[in-house]
């Protein structure tokens, strides 16, 4: 649990008497004026390198390199080596022209200084903890280094994440296509340090809160590998056996409430179990028109970026009408996701999809993790046309010519509200990562001047 009983609110003073030097919220024990200075004053910049991926592994070598794209994607802000995968330099690439000194050491912030959007421009990690490996910053970072201020090792990490200094960040990017940064434009900016015991009891409860949100995406990732190998002992039939049921096959399979079998899987074609639904009118207010998502279905345009521009060609045009709880499904992209359920309700979406309603003798939630599942996918990729990876097609006529084992609607039943139950858990603990991420994103803008 995080506790904040200690933290009080600034608001309550008059602006003249908090002034700009004094955060919104604060530990109660802290009353100092935090002192105002410029980056360049705090951190010197240093050396990095500008190595390609090209002459990185992840195998072996003696010393390990941070590249931007790591710091944009995978790598935690306060970066801890032993939580993080680095890859190393190839052995043939020299390194004697790196200077000792551009080594880098704990308590060092590495910068991307290059992003193709303003969110991550300048996006930064801390070195909290590097267990004495050799590490260098490598292309497109810049690497800073405090100097003469007392600067508590886990409070600058934070501190840059502050939407004032993200604000000014995000001011001095440069560039069209490509954003980037420059060094002497980044010492410029201003940037407020408070006494270097309310930097740690600052950085210590923050810390408190980002281990939070790891531990609930571990329960988070768990909680959806087992529903994941549940799926696989529910449904899966290994190649070359054509048993009637997961049972029979080492599996998983439930019983009904009077301890009794379900009957056996039967097999069935798709055509069989999904109606088409073709039915082309303009959008409305009633049925608006949406985007479609891979492996998800129908969403607001605003969900893909807002880009109605893609898709909104005219008042009159007639699109494809779905309805709550249907199918859409791609002919393109098998790999990359072509069958999504509408939960959204009510809409029209482009005519180059395909709409199916579900038949009497399937059970919705049922067919919706049935369909979607990986070995489905590979069944249907047996039906592919087109040479390029990632642009595999299957017509609807052949999607509805595949041949599965499908059990009983009751059966089916069962095991929807089984896998319901999991969803429902899945979906607590994201909702949990998401009010404990505003929390600290309210956190950040509040606790720092």
């Amino acid at each position: 649990m995080i506790k904040t009983e200690t933290l009080h609110n600034n608001t309550e003073k008059p602006c003249t008497e908090r002034g700009p030097s004094v955060p919104q919220l604060r530990f109660s024990e802290f009353d100092d004026l935090w002192r105002e200075l410029k980056y360049g004053e705090v951190f010197s910049f240093y050396s990095t390198n500008s190595l390609s991926r090209d002459s990185l592994n992840y195998e072996n070598g003696k010393v390990k390199n941070i590249h931007y794209g790591d710091i944009h994607t995978k790598f935690e802000t306060m970066f801890n080596i032993s939580n993080e995968e680095v890859p190393f330099i190839n052995e043939d690439i020299d390194l004697s022209r790196i200077k000792e000194e551009c080594y880098c050491k704990e308590g060092d912030l590495v910068i991307a200084d290059a992003s193709e959007d303003y969110s991550d421009i300048g996006k930064t990690i801390e070195l909290v903890c590097l267990n004495n490996e050799k590490v260098v910053a490598g292309l497109h970072t810049f690497l800073a280094r405090p100097n003469k201020y007392e600067v508590s090792i886990g409070f600058p990490g934070y501190l840059v994440q502050s939407w004032k200094v993200r604000k000014q960040v995000m001011t001095i990017a440069q560039g069209t296509k490509v954003l980037g940064l420059a060094t002497s434009r980044l010492a410029k900016i201003k940037i407020n340090l408070p006494t270097l015991p309310e930097q740690q009891k600052i950085a210590r409860f923050l810390t408190a809160v980002d281990t939070k949100i790891r531990q609930l995406t571990q329960k988070k990732e768990l909680l959806e590998q087992y529903k994941k190998g549940v799926m696989q002992q529910l449904f899966n039939s290994p190649p070359g056996r054509g048993t009637s049921a997961p049972a029979d096959r080492g599996g998983l399979r439930f019983k009904r409430d009077d301890g009794n079998d379900y009957p056996d899987w039967e097999e069935k074609r798709i055509g069989d179990v999904l109606i088409e639904r073709d039915i082309k009118k303009p959008k409305s207010e009633e049925y608006p028109l949406m985007a479609f998502m891979a492996n998800k279905g129908v969403a607001p345009k605003g969900d893909r970026y807002n880009r109605e521009f893609l898709v909104n060609d005219g008042d009159n045009k007639k699109y494809k009408q779905t309805e709550y709880g249907d199918f859409i499904y791609s002919s393109n992209n098998l790999e990359t996701g072509s069958i999504g359920l509408n939960r959204y309700g009510n809409a029209t979406i482009s005519p180059v999809y395909s709409i199916f309603e579900i038949g009497d003798s399937c059970e919705l939630e049922f067919m919706s993790n049935y369909l979607v599942r990986k070995e489905f996918i590979n069944k249907m990729i047996r039906f592919r046309q087109g040479v390029i990876y990632g642009q595999w097609r299957i017509h609807e006529s052949e999607f509805l010519k595949i041949i599965d084992k499908i059990p009983s609607k009751e059966e089916q039943q069962k095991i929807a509200s089984f896998l319901s139950a999991l969803d429902t858990k899945i979906e607590t603990v994201a909702d949990q990562i998401e009010k404990t991420q505003e929390f600290k994103k309210g956190l950040l803008q509040q606790m720092f001047v």
